[in-house]
């Protein structure tokens, strides 16, 4: 059989992203009290999602003083990637002895992508990661044609499933890599707690596993410090890591894309031909990484004023989702379902267990739009409309 000539004609129709559709079906809806909970963007209790006041002051000194706009090479702004280190790595040993350096990275996406494809290119194949699980991590490691093995998360009682974390690792086999979230879990909020992290990290050094952590979401948890524990605690146990980092929530900078990947070599030395091929993939990628609002992170962590100015946004931030979750845990049974767990998950997100037609009855009945998985933004609700949306799972779980 005579095989077809390649042609752009032969590209198939691919099916709408799932949460863009849910967006403007959102936006379509005329009902005043209508709810988005779909995207995943921190909002104030008014809704808003504003622009750091810490990052408004950063930009007004970049405006002053920029005399540039020359390319900075695909390592990035590497101020900016040397002064977020104290507080991912901790602030007496960032560096690890020399063993770690990173570069800088267009958003998190951009950090996961450029860990993946090092991990591919140091000769690692296979992939364990728990289920559910951002989106992007699947489709990324399906992309760059690495092998995914799954493991469970979380139960369907709202807490880790560590049975299936243990079994997942007696599972694996030296030379596989694991993709783990750092904290505030997405899209279950459901997280590992310090004692568990004491026991994933030396059982990810006897298996000869490398990790990935992702950190999207640092001072989102529990507080900076808090929500760094388990990638300091995995990088103290294992002699190699990645650490893809995320300043799109934390700094409020979603279209900014800022991120930044760090690397950590089993000694000093190594670090620098690691690096060089995270230069070349990003190279071949996207060249360079835009440097606005890296720059912009930069001039806040280099003046002690805005650091005190951009911890308190952040703690109000925190303190807000913390009252939500409080409100919802005080619930209780909504119809047939727990909303108490959610008191005790972290972050922007959290799964709420409806079926495709409860989801759907959320949205034709109520004008509560969720994504299919039942994922929730947990900063979608306020204190205006958080009493119709524990309502709205009554109903549509009712009888």
């Amino acid at each position: 059989m005579t095989q077809a000539a390649p042609s752009l004609a032969q590209l198939q129709q691919q099916p709408a992203d799932a949460l863009l559709a849910l967006i403007k079906l959102h936006n379509a809806d005329p009902r005043a009290d209508k709810i988005d909970l779909g995207v995943g963007v921190y909002r104030t209790d008014t809704g808003a999602t504003p622009v750091f006041a810490c990052i408004k002051a950063a930009e007004a000194k970049l405006l002053a003083g920029q005399d540039s706009k020359a390319y900075l090479g695909p390592e990035g702004d590497m101020g900016f990637v040397h002064a977020l280190m104290p507080y991912v790595f901790g602030a007496k040993n960032p560096t690890m002895g020399g063993r770690i350096d990173g570069m800088q990275t267009p958003g998190g996406t951009g950090a996961v992508r450029l860990a993946l494809g090092l991990a591919k290119r140091a000769g690692y194949r296979r992939i364990w990661m728990g289920t559910p699980s951002w989106p992007n991590h699947a489709q990324i490691i399906a992309d760059l044609g690495l092998e995914l093995k799954s493991f469970v998360h979380a139960s369907k009682t709202g807490f880790v499933d560590m049975d299936s974390l243990r079994f997942a690792v007696g599972q694996a086999e030296p030379g596989d890599a694991i993709l783990l979230h750092g904290c505030c879990h997405n899209p279950s909020g459901i997280d590992y707690s310090d004692a568990q992290w004491d026991e994933i990290a030396p059982l990810l050094a006897a298996k000869g596993l490398l990790p990935i952590l992702d950190l999207a979401y640092q001072g989102l948890g529990a507080g900076m410090d808090e929500d760094a524990y388990g990638v300091r605690r995995v990088l103290a146990e294992v002699p190699e890591a990645l650490v893809a980092y995320s300043c799109d929530k934390n700094f409020g900078l979603y279209r900014d894309r800022v991120g930044a990947v760090y690397v950590m070599s089993a000694s000093a030395d190594q670090v620098g031909a690691a690096l060089s091929n995270g230069h070349a993939l990003a190279r071949a990628a996207w060249s360079m990484p835009p440097d606005h609002g890296a720059a912009a992170v930069r001039l806040v962590l280099e003046d002690e004023a805005l650091v005190k100015q951009w911890l308190a946004e952040l703690d109000a931030m925190r303190d807000r989702m913390r009252q939500v979750r409080a409100r919802l845990a005080t619930a209780g049974m909504a119809g047939t379902i727990d909303l108490s767990p959610l008191g005790s998950q972290n972050g922007l997100f959290s799964i709420v267990p409806l079926t495709a037609e409860q989801i759907m009855a959320m949205r034709e009945k109520h004008a509560v739009y969720m994504a299919g998985s039942g994922r929730i933004n947990i900063a979608g609700l306020t204190m205006g409309n958080i009493d119709k949306f524990i309502a709205a799972v009554a109903d549509v779980t009712a009888g």
